[in-house]
Protein backbone atom coordinates (compact mmCIF):
# COMPACT_ATOMS: atom_id res chain seq x y z
CA UNK A 1 0.00 0.00 0.00
CA UNK A 2 1.25 3.69 -1.08
CA UNK A 3 0.30 5.88 1.77
CA UNK A 4 1.95 9.22 2.70
CA UNK A 5 2.50 10.96 5.98
CA UNK A 6 -0.27 10.69 8.68
CA UNK A 7 -0.52 13.97 9.08
CA UNK A 8 0.45 17.29 7.64
CA UNK A 9 0.00 20.22 9.35
CA UNK A 10 -0.54 24.16 8.41
CA UNK A 11 0.33 26.57 10.92
CA UNK A 12 0.40 30.11 9.72
CA UNK A 13 2.08 32.87 11.98
CA UNK A 14 -0.15 34.96 12.84
CA UNK A 15 -1.86 37.68 15.61
CA UNK A 16 -5.61 37.72 16.89
CA UNK A 17 -7.00 39.80 14.57
CA UNK A 18 -8.30 43.22 14.85
CA UNK A 19 -12.13 45.03 14.47
CA UNK A 20 -10.92 46.12 10.93
CA UNK A 21 -9.58 43.04 9.68
CA UNK A 22 -11.31 41.81 6.46
CA UNK A 23 -12.92 38.77 6.03
CA UNK A 24 -10.55 36.44 4.59
CA UNK A 25 -8.05 37.40 7.27
CA UNK A 26 -10.47 36.30 9.87
CA UNK A 27 -11.62 33.31 8.23
CA UNK A 28 -7.78 32.40 7.99
CA UNK A 29 -6.90 33.10 11.21
CA UNK A 30 -9.26 30.28 11.82
CA UNK A 31 -7.61 27.98 9.71
CA UNK A 32 -4.55 27.53 11.86
CA UNK A 33 -4.01 24.34 12.62
CA UNK A 34 -5.56 22.72 8.93
CA UNK A 35 -4.79 18.65 9.02
CA UNK A 36 -4.73 15.98 6.52
CA UNK A 37 -5.21 12.82 8.05
CA UNK A 38 -4.74 9.05 5.91
CA UNK A 39 -3.51 10.41 2.81
CA UNK A 40 -3.45 7.68 0.02
CA UNK A 41 -2.39 7.86 -3.46
CA UNK A 42 -2.13 6.62 -6.76
CA UNK A 43 -0.38 6.97 -10.27
CA UNK A 44 -3.06 5.95 -13.09
CA UNK A 45 -2.75 5.78 -16.63
CA UNK A 46 -5.72 5.79 -18.83
CA UNK A 47 -5.92 4.92 -22.41
CA UNK A 48 -8.44 5.95 -24.63
CA UNK A 49 -11.19 5.16 -24.96
CA UNK A 50 -11.42 4.45 -21.10
CA UNK A 51 -12.16 6.34 -17.74
CA UNK A 52 -11.75 5.46 -13.91
CA UNK A 53 -14.71 6.02 -11.64
CA UNK A 54 -14.48 7.25 -7.75
CA UNK A 55 -16.78 6.00 -5.38
CA UNK A 56 -17.63 7.99 -2.71
CA UNK A 57 -16.28 7.84 0.41
CA UNK A 58 -17.91 10.09 3.17
CA UNK A 59 -16.07 11.96 5.04
CA UNK A 60 -12.58 11.80 2.66
CA UNK A 61 -11.63 14.77 0.07
CA UNK A 62 -9.89 13.36 -3.09
CA UNK A 63 -7.74 15.18 -5.23
CA UNK A 64 -6.90 15.00 -9.06
CA UNK A 65 -3.31 16.32 -10.47
CA UNK A 66 -3.19 15.66 -14.66
CA UNK A 67 0.47 14.77 -16.07
CA UNK A 68 -0.71 14.76 -18.82
CA UNK A 69 -3.94 15.21 -20.38
CA UNK A 70 -6.41 16.28 -21.49
CA UNK A 71 -9.20 14.47 -19.21
CA UNK A 72 -12.62 15.41 -18.34
CA UNK A 73 -13.96 15.46 -14.59
CA UNK A 74 -17.70 13.98 -14.19
CA UNK A 75 -18.18 15.59 -10.66
CA UNK A 76 -20.66 14.39 -8.55
CA UNK A 77 -23.30 16.38 -9.99
CA UNK A 78 -22.46 15.18 -13.41
CA UNK A 79 -21.16 18.72 -14.66
CA UNK A 80 -18.12 17.90 -17.16
CA UNK A 81 -14.88 19.86 -16.52
CA UNK A 82 -12.29 19.41 -18.96
CA UNK A 83 -8.51 19.02 -17.57
CA UNK A 84 -5.40 19.69 -19.48
CA UNK A 85 -2.03 19.08 -18.50
CA UNK A 86 -0.65 20.71 -15.19
CA UNK A 87 -4.20 21.39 -13.46
CA UNK A 88 -5.60 20.08 -10.04
CA UNK A 89 -8.69 19.97 -9.04
CA UNK A 90 -10.04 19.17 -4.91
CA UNK A 91 -13.15 17.81 -4.48
CA UNK A 92 -13.96 18.61 -1.05
CA UNK A 93 -16.76 16.30 0.06
CA UNK A 94 -15.66 13.40 -1.96
CA UNK A 95 -18.76 11.86 -4.13
CA UNK A 96 -19.35 9.45 -6.78
CA UNK A 97 -16.94 11.54 -9.71
CA UNK A 98 -15.03 9.83 -12.75
CA UNK A 99 -12.30 11.10 -14.66
CA UNK A 100 -12.21 10.13 -18.36
CA UNK A 101 -10.11 9.87 -21.13
CA UNK A 102 -12.66 11.07 -23.45
CA UNK A 103 -15.76 13.19 -22.66
CA UNK A 104 -18.36 10.51 -23.39
CA UNK A 105 -16.56 7.43 -22.50
CA UNK A 106 -17.25 4.25 -19.81
CA UNK A 107 -15.55 4.24 -16.82
CA UNK A 108 -14.18 1.49 -14.55
CA UNK A 109 -14.41 1.38 -10.84
CA UNK A 110 -10.77 2.26 -8.97
CA UNK A 111 -11.89 0.16 -6.15
CA UNK A 112 -10.51 -3.00 -7.07
CA UNK A 113 -7.26 -1.91 -7.76
CA UNK A 114 -4.51 -2.05 -5.24
CA UNK A 115 -3.44 1.10 -3.94
CA UNK A 116 0.27 0.50 -5.08
CA UNK A 117 -0.94 -1.43 -8.27
CA UNK A 118 0.54 2.15 -10.32
CA UNK A 119 3.99 2.11 -9.36
CA UNK A 120 6.39 2.63 -12.61
CA UNK A 121 3.73 2.82 -14.90
CA UNK A 122 2.81 -0.75 -14.27
CA UNK A 123 -1.34 -1.87 -14.71
CA UNK A 124 -2.24 -4.76 -16.50
CA UNK A 125 -6.54 -5.32 -15.34
CA UNK A 126 -9.10 -3.63 -17.37
CA UNK A 127 -7.21 -1.75 -19.65
CA UNK A 128 -6.35 0.78 -17.22
CA UNK A 129 -2.72 1.94 -16.95
CA UNK A 130 -1.55 -0.82 -19.84
CA UNK A 131 1.38 -3.04 -19.47
CA UNK A 132 3.93 -0.51 -20.80
CA UNK A 133 1.97 2.46 -21.50
CA UNK A 134 2.35 5.19 -24.23
CA UNK A 135 2.53 8.69 -25.16
CA UNK A 136 -1.02 9.11 -25.80
CA UNK A 137 -2.21 7.53 -22.73
CA UNK A 138 -3.18 10.14 -19.71
CA UNK A 139 -1.85 10.17 -16.59
CA UNK A 140 -3.40 11.48 -13.23
CA UNK A 141 -2.22 11.19 -9.69
CA UNK A 142 -4.92 11.33 -7.33
CA UNK A 143 -5.24 11.37 -3.71
CA UNK A 144 -7.85 10.60 -1.28
CA UNK A 145 -7.72 12.34 2.28
CA UNK A 146 -9.69 13.18 5.17
CA UNK A 147 -9.90 16.92 5.16
CA UNK A 148 -9.88 18.20 8.92
CA UNK A 149 -10.44 21.34 10.06
CA UNK A 150 -10.90 20.86 13.53
CA UNK A 151 -13.00 23.67 15.00
CA UNK A 152 -13.86 25.01 11.79
CA UNK A 153 -14.95 21.82 10.19
CA UNK A 154 -18.35 23.47 8.75
CA UNK A 155 -16.39 25.06 6.29
CA UNK A 156 -16.24 21.41 4.27
CA UNK A 157 -20.03 21.86 3.99
CA UNK A 158 -19.83 25.68 2.53
CA UNK A 159 -17.20 24.43 -0.13
CA UNK A 160 -18.27 23.87 -3.56
CA UNK A 161 -18.78 20.50 -4.58
CA UNK A 162 -15.66 21.19 -7.42
CA UNK A 163 -12.37 23.33 -6.33
CA UNK A 164 -10.65 23.74 -9.91
CA UNK A 165 -7.16 25.22 -9.10
CA UNK A 166 -7.01 26.97 -12.94
CA UNK A 167 -9.60 29.20 -11.02
CA UNK A 168 -7.59 30.37 -8.34
CA UNK A 169 -3.93 31.08 -10.11
CA UNK A 170 -4.65 34.67 -10.27
CA UNK A 171 -4.86 35.78 -6.76
CA UNK A 172 -2.96 32.60 -5.54
CA UNK A 173 0.14 32.50 -7.81
CA UNK A 174 2.15 30.46 -5.20
CA UNK A 175 0.26 27.10 -6.28
CA UNK A 176 1.92 27.57 -10.04
CA UNK A 177 5.70 26.11 -9.21
CA UNK A 178 3.74 23.32 -7.11
CA UNK A 179 2.28 21.84 -10.01
CA UNK A 180 4.88 22.33 -12.72
CA UNK A 181 7.21 20.33 -10.02
CA UNK A 182 4.16 17.92 -10.12
CA UNK A 183 3.68 17.57 -13.97
CA UNK A 184 7.88 16.84 -13.89
CA UNK A 185 7.33 14.27 -11.00
CA UNK A 186 4.29 12.48 -12.82
CA UNK A 187 5.70 12.29 -16.36
CA UNK A 188 9.30 11.19 -15.63
CA UNK A 189 9.61 8.46 -12.89
CA UNK A 190 12.25 9.19 -11.40
CA UNK A 191 13.08 7.21 -8.13
CA UNK A 192 10.88 8.18 -5.15
CA UNK A 193 8.83 10.07 -7.53
CA UNK A 194 5.51 8.62 -5.73
CA UNK A 195 6.99 10.13 -2.40
CA UNK A 196 7.50 13.29 -4.17
CA UNK A 197 4.19 13.37 -5.91
CA UNK A 198 2.51 12.61 -2.26
CA UNK A 199 4.01 15.63 -0.30
CA UNK A 200 3.52 17.85 -3.10
CA UNK A 201 -0.18 16.54 -3.41
CA UNK A 202 -1.12 17.33 0.15
CA UNK A 203 0.83 20.91 0.00
CA UNK A 204 -1.77 21.83 -3.17
CA UNK A 205 -4.61 20.53 -1.31
CA UNK A 206 -3.43 22.66 1.47
CA UNK A 207 -3.22 25.89 -0.47
CA UNK A 208 -6.49 25.22 -2.53
CA UNK A 209 -8.61 25.69 0.77
CA UNK A 210 -6.69 28.09 1.70
CA UNK A 211 -6.94 30.38 -1.45
CA UNK A 212 -10.43 29.25 -1.50
CA UNK A 213 -10.78 30.97 2.12
CA UNK A 214 -8.44 34.03 1.16
CA UNK A 215 -10.88 34.91 -1.25
CA UNK A 216 -14.02 35.20 0.64
CA UNK A 217 -15.52 31.55 0.43
CA UNK A 218 -17.33 32.29 -2.69
CA UNK A 219 -20.67 32.68 -2.52
CA UNK A 220 -21.33 30.45 0.23
CA UNK A 221 -24.03 31.91 2.53
CA UNK A 222 -25.35 30.27 5.87
CA UNK A 223 -23.44 30.43 9.36
CA UNK A 224 -20.57 32.16 6.97
CA UNK A 225 -21.98 35.38 6.74
CA UNK A 226 -21.36 35.28 10.45
CA UNK A 227 -17.79 36.05 9.63
CA UNK A 228 -18.73 39.36 7.18
CA UNK A 229 -19.76 40.30 10.17
CA UNK A 230 -16.74 42.66 11.80
CA UNK A 231 -18.14 42.14 15.10
CA UNK A 232 -19.81 38.37 15.27
CA UNK A 233 -16.78 37.70 13.41
CA UNK A 234 -14.72 39.13 16.33
CA UNK A 235 -16.42 37.10 19.15
CA UNK A 236 -16.29 34.04 17.04
CA UNK A 237 -12.59 34.44 16.48
CA UNK A 238 -12.11 35.00 20.15
CA UNK A 239 -14.00 31.80 20.70
CA UNK A 240 -11.72 29.81 18.69
CA UNK A 241 -8.52 31.40 19.71
CA UNK A 242 -9.97 30.52 23.36
CA UNK A 243 -12.29 27.79 23.84
CA UNK A 244 -11.55 26.86 27.03
CA UNK A 245 -12.60 30.19 28.57
CA UNK A 246 -15.27 30.67 31.09
CA UNK A 247 -17.18 32.64 28.07
CA UNK A 248 -20.41 34.06 28.20
CA UNK A 249 -23.32 35.37 26.21
CA UNK A 250 -22.47 38.95 28.10
CA UNK A 251 -18.74 38.64 27.75
CA UNK A 252 -18.48 37.63 24.18
CA UNK A 253 -21.10 40.95 23.36
CA UNK A 254 -18.26 42.82 24.77
CA UNK A 255 -15.76 41.43 22.69
CA UNK A 256 -18.28 42.15 19.55
CA UNK A 257 -18.96 45.44 21.12
CA UNK A 258 -22.85 44.80 20.90
CA UNK A 259 -25.47 44.82 23.39
CA UNK A 260 -26.12 41.47 24.99
CA UNK A 261 -29.86 41.10 23.68
CA UNK A 262 -28.02 42.60 20.20
CA UNK A 263 -25.56 40.59 19.69
CA UNK A 264 -27.21 37.38 21.21
CA UNK A 265 -30.77 38.09 18.02
CA UNK A 266 -27.70 38.80 15.21
CA UNK A 267 -25.75 35.59 16.01
CA UNK A 268 -28.36 33.25 16.31
CA UNK A 269 -29.90 34.94 12.83
CA UNK A 270 -26.35 34.97 11.00
CA UNK A 271 -25.36 31.16 12.45
CA UNK A 272 -28.87 29.36 13.10
CA UNK A 273 -27.47 28.65 17.03
CA UNK A 274 -26.93 30.94 20.06
CA UNK A 275 -23.50 32.30 20.81
CA UNK A 276 -22.74 29.09 23.82
CA UNK A 277 -24.48 26.47 21.46
CA UNK A 278 -21.93 27.50 18.86
CA UNK A 279 -19.07 27.27 21.62
CA UNK A 280 -20.29 23.92 22.72
CA UNK A 281 -20.58 22.43 19.43
CA UNK A 282 -16.65 24.07 18.95
CA UNK A 283 -15.24 22.27 22.18
CA UNK A 284 -16.74 18.98 20.95
CA UNK A 285 -15.64 19.19 17.93
CA UNK A 286 -12.10 20.18 19.09
CA UNK A 287 -12.38 17.41 21.73
CA UNK A 288 -12.73 14.57 19.73
CA UNK A 289 -9.77 15.91 17.40
CA UNK A 290 -7.97 15.60 20.59
CA UNK A 291 -9.07 12.41 21.58
CA UNK A 292 -9.05 10.49 18.53
CA UNK A 293 -6.10 12.10 16.90
CA UNK A 294 -3.58 13.22 19.11
CA UNK A 295 -4.80 10.77 21.82
CA UNK A 296 -4.86 13.53 24.71
CA UNK A 297 -5.69 12.13 27.71
CA UNK A 298 -9.56 12.56 28.77
CA UNK A 299 -8.89 14.63 32.04
CA UNK A 300 -6.37 17.01 30.19
CA UNK A 301 -9.07 17.43 27.34
CA UNK A 302 -11.87 18.26 29.61
CA UNK A 303 -9.37 20.89 31.50
CA UNK A 304 -8.31 22.30 28.36
CA UNK A 305 -11.74 23.23 26.92
CA UNK A 306 -13.18 24.96 29.93
CA UNK A 307 -14.56 22.15 31.57
CA UNK A 308 -14.01 21.69 35.48
CA UNK A 309 -15.83 19.03 36.31
CA UNK A 310 -14.91 15.40 33.96
CA UNK A 311 -18.80 14.05 34.47
CA UNK A 312 -19.88 17.25 32.85
CA UNK A 313 -17.61 16.85 30.30
CA UNK A 314 -18.16 13.37 29.51
CA UNK A 315 -22.14 14.25 29.73
CA UNK A 316 -21.54 16.82 26.59
CA UNK A 317 -19.31 14.78 25.08
CA UNK A 318 -21.50 12.14 24.47
CA UNK A 319 -24.42 13.98 24.01
CA UNK A 320 -22.78 15.96 20.97
CA UNK A 321 -21.07 12.82 19.34
CA UNK A 322 -22.69 9.57 20.77
CA UNK A 323 -20.03 7.28 22.56
CA UNK A 324 -18.42 8.53 25.53
CA UNK A 325 -14.82 10.14 25.66
CA UNK A 326 -12.74 7.19 26.73
CA UNK A 327 -14.14 5.02 24.41
CA UNK A 328 -13.29 7.13 21.42
CA UNK A 329 -9.90 7.90 22.64
CA UNK A 330 -9.04 3.83 23.08
CA UNK A 331 -11.05 3.06 19.82
CA UNK A 332 -8.22 5.12 17.74
CA UNK A 333 -5.34 4.42 20.06
CA UNK A 334 -5.86 1.07 19.52
CA UNK A 335 -5.77 1.43 15.66
CA UNK A 336 -2.98 3.55 15.57
CA UNK A 337 -1.00 0.82 17.35
CA UNK A 338 -2.51 -1.93 15.09
CA UNK A 339 -1.00 -0.04 12.10
CA UNK A 340 2.11 0.48 13.93
CA UNK A 341 2.59 -3.53 14.21
CA UNK A 342 1.28 -3.93 10.48
CA UNK A 343 3.84 -1.81 9.38
CA UNK A 344 6.51 -3.39 11.45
Amino acid sequence: MIQGADMLIIRPDSKVPSMQTNSSELISELLMGMRLFGVQFRRIEIPKPLGVGFSNETGRAQFHFVGRGPVWLRSPGADLYRLDTGDAVLIPRGGSHGVLSTEDTLVSDVRPFALDAVIEGKRREQGICDEMGTQEDAVIFSCCMELELGGMQPLVSAMPEVLLVSTLLDTSPEIRPMLEAMERESLTLHPGHIGILARLAEVVAALIVRSWVAGGCGSATGWLSALRDPRLSRAIVMMHKHPGKNWTVASLANEANQSRSVFAQRFLLATGVSPLRYLTDLRMRLAFLSLSREHQPVEIVASQLGYGSLAAFSRAFKRSVGLSPSAVRAANTLADQTMRTIAG
